[in-house]
């Protein structure tokens, strides 16, 4: 092509790159969960929405945080309970992480959990008895379903509609995952989840890996109840929770090994660990005007995550007095009735930008509760952790943290005002904290490809294939003993006692026709001489 014909071409060219673009475009469909579950949810979403695919999101007209100022096709269905049960549900279970914690799955089938799961599976129901809305759904030929699994709703959805589907998730409760993705998980050395172990378990604590891997076998069922019940009104045919999750085409995983302890993967396992750590915006003025007060002592950021924003007064002022100990600012969120021994240097909040304040060269610390979103924030802004987990994975995060020097773990209920001062003041001057979450956020940056970007490319991939088939493992279709090859070292063991027989038999025939005859001589010569 002549040069003066290439300033012609440019703009033609730039035309069928995005006519081309277009044209893979995708339709999607959407099946969030509530809470902060949706925070990093939505910015895959969103960013899906802003390359041209088409989207529809389903959700309960009652909710916390879903359904606000969205940029994508919305549509709501009615549900059996009102938003005070919800907020009433999960007060009552958050309310007793602070006297009996249930870090157990028997503590989340049959303890103060149970009525708040029941609302969440409930919502399956809500949906599939709006009659309009899935007839709709089912006349929209959508490409896949990109979902949330917690409420198990997204698998349903998938399931009756035949559509492949891209799980978003931390984790899943139970043997799920491995058994979904068929996925080994050996007891020696991956820990189960709330075990509260390392990697490196001695001979007591790969006992207790074991038993922990009995009590989910025992007691999932039980948890899943209530959404296997829904299921099985929706579905034509009988299912298990098992075949629910063998159906998923990629689990995009919310955490990668900086976190998590190496352990075997499947190929359609994809870690996308960081991915709610933005790029940090500018504080606003009430925040930065704290954070310029706070001088060369700087800042602490205190949050247990947006779920929970107030705790008990007794709990309240011992952790206002352990405050008060430090020279640092330190900005709390909390909702509640301010503790009366509250020091100066503490500031409540209602709100605060979590994330940019981390990223603030002048914060020093961070207390957190040990959620996903909040050790990743951590992390990637490189601040130690002091962490007071209370429930689901928040314990085990808490650990692996611990284990890399990166940070303090702390009993919420045990914990004295002494306790807290030592660790922040351990986690603030001693250098060792602060070069091991360095080193850590280093490694977690250290990427070929921004986490946000991977899930894009892999949901849209899902859309673009109709599924990932060539990623399912064979496992799924083999029996029991079939994986645990019980038929061939059945067969083997068959062969090798057959042989062991014959050969046995053999020998016993052949001493008996050699020694045999011999004796029978010998017999003879004795009675010949008497």
């Amino acid at each position: 092509m002549a040069p003066g014909l290439l300033p012609a071409a440019l703009p033609l060219c730039v035309c069928l790159l995005l006519a081309s673009g277009s044209a893979q475009a995708g339709k999607l469909l959407v099946v969030p969960m509530d809470g902060s579950h949706w925070f990093t949810m939505r910015s895959v979403v969103e960013k899906l929405v802003h390359r041209g695919n088409e989207l529809v999101a389903v959700m309960p007209e009652v909710s916390w945080q879903l359904g606000q100022s969205l940029n994508f096709t919305v549509k709501t269905y009615s549900t059996s309970y009102t938003l005070e049960d919800l907020d009433r549900e999960f007060k009552i279970f958050a309310d007793t992480q602070w006297k009996t914690p249930e870090r157990s799955m028997y503590g989340l089938a049959l303890g103060s959990s149970k009525a708040h799961f029941e609302i969440n599976f409930s919502r399956c129901r809500n949906l599939f008895n709006d009659k309009k809305l899935v007839e709709y759904l089912k006349e929209s030929s959508f490409d896949a379903v990109f979902l949330d699994p917690f409420d198990v709703c997204g698998l349903v959805v998938a399931k009756y509609f035949s559509l492949p589907s891209v799980v978003f998730t931390r984790g899943v409760f139970c043997h799920y995952l491995e058994d979904g993705a068929q996925c080994p998980s050996p007891l020696s050395y991956v820990p189960r989840f709330f075990s509260m172990s390392s990697d490196v378990l001695s001979f007591m604590e790969r006992v207790r890996n074991h038993l922990i891997y009995l009590e989910e076998h025992l007691f999932c069922p039980y948890f899943f109840k209530p959404a296997l019940e829904v299921a099985s009104e929706i579905l034509p045919t009988p299912v298990t929770i098992g075949d629910l999750f063998s159906q998923i085409s990629i689990w995009l995983l919310r955490t990668d090994f900086v976190l998590e302890y190496p352990r075997p993967v499947m190929p359609n396992m994809i870690f996308i660990g960081g991915i709610n750590c933005h790029q940090r915006k500018p504080l606003p003025k009430e925040f930065e005007a704290y954070v310029n007060a706070s001088g060369e002592h700087g800042i602490v950021v205190f949050s247990l995550g947006s779920m929970v924003s107030e705790i008990p007064q007794k709990k309240a002022m011992e952790i206002a007095d352990a405050l008060g100990r430090i020279p640092q600012t330190v900005l709390w969120r909390y909702t509640g009735t301010p503790p009366s021994n509250l020091a100066k240097n503490t500031k409540l909040v209602k709100w605060l930008p979590q994330n940019d304040l981390l990223g603030h060269p002048k914060t020093r610390a961070f207390i957190t509760h040990a959620g996903s979103h909040g050790i990743y924030e951590g992390i990637c802004n490189g601040v130690p952790m002091v962490m007071m987990p209370l429930f689901g994975d928040q314990m085990d995060n808490a650990k692996r943290m611990e284990t890399r020097g990166a940070g303090v773990t702390l009993n919420v209920l045990e914990m004295t005002s002494d306790d807290l001062a030592n660790a922040l003041k351990a986690v603030i001057n001693d250098k060792s904290y602060k070069e091991n979450i360095m080193r850590l956020s280093s490694l977690h940056k250290d990427r070929p490809i921004e986490p946000l970007d991977l899930a894009v490319f892999w949901v849209e991939f899902v859309m673009r294939h109709k599924g990932a088939p060539h990623l399912r493992p064979a496992a799924h279709d083999l029996t029991w003993y079939q994986y645990h090859s019980l038929d061939v070292i059945g067969f083997l063991l068959a062969i090798v006692l057959g042989v062991a027989f014959i050969a046995f038999k053999c020998c016993a025939y052949g001493c008996r026709k050699c020694f045999g005859k011999k004796g029978s001589v010998k017999k003879g010569h004795k009675s010949k001489a008497h």
